[in-house]
């Protein structure tokens, strides 16, 4: 995962997005799910998306490794103005832990990054995010969330800009309302069609 910011543009962006609005669940908002695996039983995140965007679990996403992908017109299979859904299993004690090593990994790859931790209002889990500035001139902005011990995952939902982007503020805006809104759900298959 990487993130960074263009003098500190994106950070101001982020400090003044709206972190609770969003519309309201519902119950056909499950973007992705998986099955259980070990004793993480199996898990669905649901979270509705603003209007315009695609939303896609199983055909560019499962393409390019991730759980689910959120994004605009035409899919390029380029990570800018892509909102990403990665879940894995626990495997750090706390999701600070988890941010520390994005951000170590992050900072090892880009000596002269920056990363600048934000705060996240998520009523559904708590939340930690990150923007990382790097050499790249791509800004990106991370979200870890924790449902919770007995969910057995952890998650986050990332997004890349282009330095300078006109509708960065746009972009972020809608990147937090998902990132705010996300809601951890046990999974429950839907029962089998019967054969006729």
């Amino acid at each position: 995962m990487s993130t960074r910011v263009a003098k500190k543009g994106l950070l101001v962006l982020l400090l003044l997005a709206p972190f609770v609005a969003g519309a309201a669940a519902n119950g056909d908002d499950v973007l992705a799910h998986g099955v259980r695996d070990g004793k993480a039983p199996a898990w669905a995140i649901a979270v509705a998306s603003s209007p315009g965007w695609t939303r896609d679990c199983c055909t560019y996403a499962k393409a390019i490794g991730v759980d689910a992908v959120l994004y605009q017109g035409e899919w390029t299979g380029k990570p800018e103005r892509v909102m990403v859904l990665n879940v894995w299993p626990r495997k750090l004690a706390t999701l600070a832990d988890e941010l520390a090593a994005d951000r170590k990994q992050y900072l090892q790859r880009d000596e002269a990054g920056k990363a600048t931790a934000i705060r996240i209002h998520n009523p559904h889990m708590p939340c930690r995010g990150v923007v990382y500035e790097g050499s790249d001139r791509i800004d990106d902005a991370v979200v870890f969330c924790d449902p919770g011990a007995a969910s057995g995952i952890r998650l986050s939902w990332s997004m890349s800009f282009a330095d300078g982007d006109v509708t960065q503020r746009a972009l972020l805006d809608a990147f937090m309302r998902v990132a705010t809104n996300a809601r951890y759900l046990r999974y429950v298959a839907p029962p089998a069609a019967k054969k006729s």
